[in-house]
């Protein structure tokens, strides 16, 4: 069994918890309050600003060109949803200097401080390991919204963010995380460097949980 696998195995329920929240469900069904997905946008616009620098750090790290090609194609990729930013905001009545002053919320400073010092820290496959499940927990939840026909109409963001989740956005990115982590050598015979990169996976997926734990049920500084 490949290692990507066996830690969904692992943490199946962690995930099916993050994939399945309340939070999508109700996104995909149109049901989800406006002012959730705000508080959720905001914060998912400040905390791009850390996978950035992650993405940066993977390419950096990578040990050959090819490997690197994917991330940087994923960066370049993320000038399109910038777009599809400013034009929600507009749509969730959020101004210019609202999100551009935007302050990071417990949950998504601490998120963001672990993906950065990770991709500071660590190698090439640790970095992988936090967008494999940030980007497949993404796309796990939006090919079940798709497949479900699921098309909310109001607000129009809604569509669009299942839309920018999906397969022929986040697929090919996907499968070459997966098969770049399963193919890295690290197997039962190195239990160190294996329960590192499990450690990786279950904290990110764990923060993945949180943070739509935060925008659905609020989360600010005492």
């Amino acid at each position: 069994m490949s290692l990507t696998s066996e830690l969904q195995i692992e943490n199946a329920e962690l995930w099916e918890r993050a994939g399945a929240h309340p939070f999508v469900i109700e996104m995909g069904e149109g049901t989800l309050p406006t002012e959730k997905f705000r508080r959720y946008f905001l914060q998912d616009y400040v905390f791009v600003r850390d996978l950035v620098q992650t993405i940066a750090l993977g390419a950096a790290k990578a040990p050959t060109i090819e490997d690197g090609a994917p991330l940087v194609k994923f960066l370049a990729a993320l000038g399109p949803e910038n777009d599809l930013f400013q034009r929600a905001f507009a749509e969730l009545g959020a101004s210019e200097a609202e999100y551009s002053a935007a302050w990071a919320t417990p949950t998504t400073q601490a998120f963001g401080d672990f993906i950065v010092r990770t991709a500071l820290q660590g190698d090439f496959i640790d970095i992988l390991t936090i967008l494999y499940v940030t980007e497949g927990l993404y796309l796990d939840w939006a090919v079940r919204l798709l497949e479900a026909g699921k098309r909310p109409e109001s607000p129009k963001i809604y569509a669009e963010w299942i839309d920018i989740h999906g397969p022929e956005v986040l697929g090919e990115l996907v499968d070459f995380l997966r098969d770049r982590i399963d193919n890295a050598g690290i197997d039962g015979a190195d239990n160190s460097r294996r329960d590192e990169i499990a450690r990786v996976f279950r904290t990110t997926l764990r923060y993945e949980y949180r943070f739509w734990q935060a925008a659905y049920h609020g989360d600010n500084w005492d």
